[in-house]
């Protein structure tokens, strides 16, 4: 996923906001994670860590790896999501909490 560095999305420091870069590894490792999960499987954001290592400018991009979900079994997932600079230097890491799990059936009866 590419993020293009532009007015919008600097702070006063002429770099990427911090959370811009927090809501960019929140979604690849989301999108990571709801694209490799089995049918009838759901996951919930449950907690987000960032480390910030360098001031983040010019087009970036995001990338996250993970392994396929056995199964819709509920469990608690740690993703990483790190966001590189056109130098391939990272600018910051995302590690995401994801709790998955059976989708919930939408007459209530589970």
């Amino acid at each position: 996923m590419i993020l293009r560095d532009r007015r919008k999305v600097r702070n006063h420091l002429r770099s990427v906001h911090a959370m811009a870069l927090g809501n960019l590894g929140e979604m690849v490792t989301g999108l990571a994670l709801m694209n490799s999960l089995p049918d009838k499987t759901r996951g919930i954001l449950t907690g987000i860590s960032i480390s910030y290592l360098k001031k983040a400018r010019g087009k970036l991009s995001a990338e996250c790896r993970c392994d396929i979900p056995g199964s819709d079994a509920t469990d608690e997932l740690t993703l990483t999501g790190d966001i590189r600079d056109s130098t391939g230097d990272t600018v910051a890491s995302v590690e995401a909490r994801w709790l998955i799990g059976p989708e919930k059936d939408p007459s209530g009866a589970n």
